[in-house]
């Protein structure tokens, strides 16, 4: 298998990703696991041959770089909720990180960045990943 330029980077992500479970409290993790799903969506941006913004969407620059990613490009937008859910467990974690839940929502995170990133991966290799997505279709289609 010849794996891409591109996708090396996301490899490293995967690879962290798997070994951040181990980086301390469950907040610092969060954030950890946040900033990964960052990283994926700049592979993705980059690759299109474009600059990552710095922008914050909703608070979080997770949020602006995958709209970036899906400008042009609407198939993309079958990632936006992973991308939110990454955001919304981010939140839980870090507004009650002794919660008895923290464990299994770190857990739950890193299944989420992980999951990012592979779409993320599969979207390099295969333009066409992602058009099933009713996200990526236009809402008044002409009956199609």
């Amino acid at each position: 298998m010849m794996v891409s330029a591109a996708a090396t980077p996301l490899l490293e992500i995967e690879d962290e990703i798997g070994r951040c479970k181990e980086a301390g409290s469950p907040r610092e993790t969060a954030t950890a696991l946040l900033a990964l799903g960052e990283r994926a969506l700049e592979c993705w941006i980059e690759a299109r041959g474009e600059t990552p913004t710095a922008e914050t969407r909703e608070g979080f620059r997770l949020l602006a770089l995958h709209r970036q990613g899906a400008r042009g490009e609407p198939s993309f937008n079958a990632c936006r909720e992973t991308a939110r859910e990454l955001v919304y467990h981010h939140n839980l974690i870090s507004a009650h990180p002794e919660d008895f839940e923290s464990a299994r929502r770190v857990e739950m995170m890193a299944m989420v960045a992980r999951h990012l990133c592979l779409f993320v991966a599969a979207k390099l290799e295969t333009t066409g990943i992602g058009e099933f997505c009713c996200s990526s279709k236009p809402l008044r289609g002409g009956g199609q």
